[in-house]
C-alpha cells in the first residue's frame, strides 16, 4: 500500500511539471488515502503483535 501512495506521488509530481494541475491535485489526494491507510493498518498491526506477546 505504501508502494501504491508513493507511485501516486510521484505521479502528482510529474503532472505538477507539466502543468497539468488537476491531474496532480487528484494523485496528490489518492496518495493522501492510501498512506492515511497504510498507517492505520501498520498502527494496528503493531498494537495487535504487541497485545498478543506472552
Amino acid at each position: 500500500m505504501l508502494y501504491y501512495a508513493a507511485v501516486f506521488f510521484v505521479i502528482a509530481l510529474v503532472a505538477a511539471v507539466f502543468g497539468f494541475g488537476g491531474i496532480a491535485a487528484g494523485a496528490v489526494g489518492i496518495a493522501k488515502i492510501l498512506f492515511l491507510v497504510f498507517a492505520v493498518m501498520a498502527i494496528a498491526s503493531f498494537l495487535l503483535g504487541w497485545s498478543r506477546r506472552p
